[in-house]
């Protein structure tokens, strides 16, 4: 059964908030606003797809991680089903992390 969008749109919205709760070991801002998440998409079946990153393939964190990520975002109650996927196409820039994160680790 497909759930309405303003509770798609709920999910998706928690996502985030569960994203922005992962801190990357070596940089003390979140992997959301560092850029490490490329896409997430929820389906009308409550079911997550988040498209990440590292900030390099020799990341000492490439396991955990992505573990991390796909069991915080399982923890949201309307969940049902996450797929965290690991690209390194594009590899990751500090082009990507947001104005905040530039400002918090004083990039700007």
């Amino acid at each position: 059964m497909s759930l309405p969008d303003e509770e798609v749109q709920k999910i998706g919205s928690d996502v985030l908030d569960v994203l922005r709760s992962i801190y990357d070991p070596e940089i003390p801002v979140d992997i959301y606003e560092l850029g490490l998440i490329y896409d997430v998409q929820v389906s009308d079946e409550a079911d997550v797809h988040i498209l990440m990153t590292l900030t390099s393939p020799n990341c000492p964190v490439a396991e955990s991680m992505p573990e991390e990520v796909r069991e915080k975002t399982r923890s949201i109650d309307a969940v049902k089903n996450v797929e965290v996927e690991l690209t390194f196409d594009p590899p990751w820039t500090k082009d990507l992390m947001s104005e905040e994160a530039k400002l918090e680790l004083g990039i700007l």
